[in-house]
């Protein structure tokens, strides 16, 4: 099937947002796994949608994609019905698995993929974008994880989208892959595309999204710049090193007045309180405490304390964590971020 790609008329590209949901909501039998979404979501912006597994965050992308609709409420991308703007070559989406056939190389996957369009970005300059022309003429068995997400991110460039939907993007790439991925990113929306995306990385939500959206049970519990969000995890993280902790400590801490959670790491202690003040003059007078500091708190303890649930963790094949969620008193199960289906 050949796609066509329509530019957006000059009222639609001025007025329209990127994504609108209006009173939506996603019930699966008895499951209400959305309710009541508002969102509006800007064109140009970098959007971090986070949340714990089972939040709604995949049967929301999947509306947005025009995968399923809505029990009750309206989704709209770029002014018009999901699936016609997909239809338009409007919206692309990087999926953490499938779409790849391994005995291609990764110029003929791209001039293939290209091939569905009838209108496409050159494939020479989409493998560029993406970091990948270096390695064109190798089969796509042959590339690791994250070359092979890099391909599936030149594919999405193809048909030059207005919207781009990521899921995981960076996993399987190393530290400056990951930085080089995000710079083009960034660089895509200096010239008006969105950018949503979901990511275990809590760190790349920070550094790089305009704006992050917490959802949790089907709802937005925070909507703001990353700052705003940290700030909505009210209290400060006393550090220290305290030798032979016991377990007897570790309750007292617990125990004392605005403490939301104790970690120890060895002689390494982590205590999140909205009292740090009473919590240093415990572990100074009472404990063998030294190396003490009062920190601010970041995503991952706003995380914790807007869903109840510690960070997202990456699960590799072989089921071992990646980055392992910090353990929480709070916490009613491990979360880890759900993928979005590939479409």
């Amino acid at each position: 099937m050949t796609l066509t790609h329509e530019p957006l008329s000059g009222t639609d590209a001025g007025v329209a947002p990127a994504i609108r949901l209006d009173g939506v909501t996603k019930n699966f039998g008895a499951v209400r796994a959305v309710r009541g979404l508002d969102l509006t979501i800007g064109q140009g912006e970098v959007v971090a949608f986070l949340g714990p597994n089972g939040a709604g965050k995949t049967s929301t992308i999947d509306m947005v994609l025009g995968l399923s609709r809505p029990t009750t409420g309206e989704v709209s991308v770029l002014g018009q019905d999901p699936r016609t703007a997909i239809v338009r070559g409007l919206v692309a989406a990087v999926m953490q698995t499938g779409g790849l056939l391994k005995d291609l190389t990764v110029r003929e996957t791209v001039e293939y993929t290209a091939s569905l369009f009838s209108s496409s970005e050159p494939v020479t300059d989409v493998l560029v974008r993406a970091g990948i022309a270096g390695i064109a003429e190798r089969r796509v068995g042959k590339c690791s994880g994250g070359e092979q997400q890099r391909l599936r991110f030149a594919m999405a460039l193809l048909p030059d989208p207005a919207l781009l939907l990521l899921d995981e993007p960076t996993t399987g790439m190393d530290v400056e892959g990951r930085r080089a991925f995000w710079s083009a990113i960034r660089s895509d929306a200096a010239r008006g595309r969105t950018v949503l995306f979901a990511t275990h990385y809590l760190d790349e939500a920070d550094a790089y999204a305009d704006r992050i959206i917490l959802i949790s049970r089907g709802e937005v519990v925070a909507d703001g710049s990353a700052a705003a969000v940290k700030a909505m995890a009210a209290g400060r993280t006393v550090r220290a090193t305290v030798p032979r902790l016991s377990d007897e400590d570790v309750r007292t801490l617990s125990a004392l007045p605005g403490v939301d959670a104790v970690e120890v790491r060895g002689e390494s202690l982590l205590v999140h309180s909205s009292d740090t003040d009473t919590v240093a003059r415990h572990l100074l007078t009472q404990t063998r405490a030294h190396d003490l500091e009062i920190v601010a708190r970041g995503l991952e303890d706003a995380f914790l304390a807007l869903t109840g649930e510690p960070g997202p963790r990456i699960e590799t094949q072989n089921g071992a964590d990646q980055r392992p969620a910090r353990p929480s008193p709070h916490a009613r199960h491990p979360a880890s971020a759900g993928s979005i289906p590939p479409c």
